[in-house]
């Protein structure tokens, strides 16, 4: 557990270092050039930065124990953080979809794509190094932040690329004298971008906004907790279940003639659950006569 900590607080250290140099830099080279794409590339790393701060916070406080204000701990911080960098990257590409718009209305914008070139290539190579570090990461112990910081790094990568290949495009139609066209490059390139990956955080918002409403977890998750629960001799009908930030939730209701202990079932649960991609919290009790089971609710597993 300890180690799991120590690798998720160092890769959120890493991916906040990572985007502070790279909003830096793209906020005074965009400024400096006129590029609108380089500011919006620049501003989204800004904002990474911001935000990664937020989620490296959020980390040490979930790692907290219940108290009497919070007596169920601070899980719930996690979908929270999430959904928040969700929706704050949705309003940025919004805005750059706006601003590119206007843009292109105002006859586009000259720029000297030699040193753009460079700044995007160099960008790409960064890029995808802190990308392929947290998906690194990502596989040695899973995190709900790691894995929204490794989104949002992708995101940046694809960005960055497709920025590289407009601004090389640009330059080759200055290069063969069509100077008239090049001028569209920079404002197009942020409406193509902002709109094909405006999905990736209203994606990544949806998410944890199920987590926060106690929604059943993912597929995968739901198909293992169905495999244990059969192995255990149970049916679906008693288990409820939910995923809540690091935590896979689990609520079992015993029948009044359950032979075994709720100790047995609870630890049978957990060896059964080993390597799922959440920390298993299984919470049993035995049910009445008069337990009905959650009559209005579906069978766990089923859409």
């Amino acid at each position: 557990m300890k180690h799991f900590f120590s690798r998720e607080n160092t890769s959120l250290v890493v991916s906040a270092v990572a985007a502070g140099l790279f909003a830096l830099a793209g906020v005074a080279w965009g400024l400096w050039m006129g590029s609108l794409m380089i500011l919006f590339d620049g501003a989204y790393s800004l904002i990474s930065l911001l935000l990664s701060l937020l989620a490296l916070y959020v980390a040490r406080l979930i790692r907290q124990p219940g108290n009497r204000r919070f007596p169920f701990g601070y899980a719930a911080l996690q979908p929270l953080v999430i959904a928040v960098k969700g929706m704050t990257i949705t309003l940025l590409c919004v805005i750059s979809l706006a601003a590119a718009v206007n843009s292109i209305l105002a006859g586009g914008d000259s720029l000297q794509f030699g040193l753009a070139v460079v700044f995007t290539f160099i960008s790409v190579i960064g890029c995808a190094l802190c990308m392929l570090y947290l998906r690194w990461s990502m596989g040695v112990n899973s995190s709900g932040l790691v894995a929204a910081e490794y989104q949002q790094w992708r995101m940046d990568t694809a960005l960055s690329a497709a920025v590289l290949a407009g601004f090389i495009g640009a330059w080759g139609l200055e290069y063969a004298g069509q100077g008239h066209w090049a001028v569209y490059a920079d404002p197009v390139m942020v409406l193509l971008v902002s709109a094909y990956f405006l999905w990736v955080p209203v994606r990544m918002t949806l998410n944890a906004v199920r987590e926060l409403v106690l929604a059943a977890p993912p597929a995968h998750m739901e198909r293992r907790v169905t495999a244990a629960v059969s192995a255990m001799g149970l049916s679906l009908e008693q288990v409820r279940m939910t995923k809540m930030g690091p935590y896979l939730v689990l609520e079992v209701s015993l029948p009044a003639e359950e032979r075994r202990s709720p100790e047995v079932i609870r630890f049978g649960l957990y060896r059964a659950l080993t390597g799922v991609a959440a920390r298993p919290v299984v919470l049993v009790r035995a049910a009445s006569d008069h337990d009905h089971m959650w009559p209005s609710l579906d069978v766990p597993g089923r859409r």
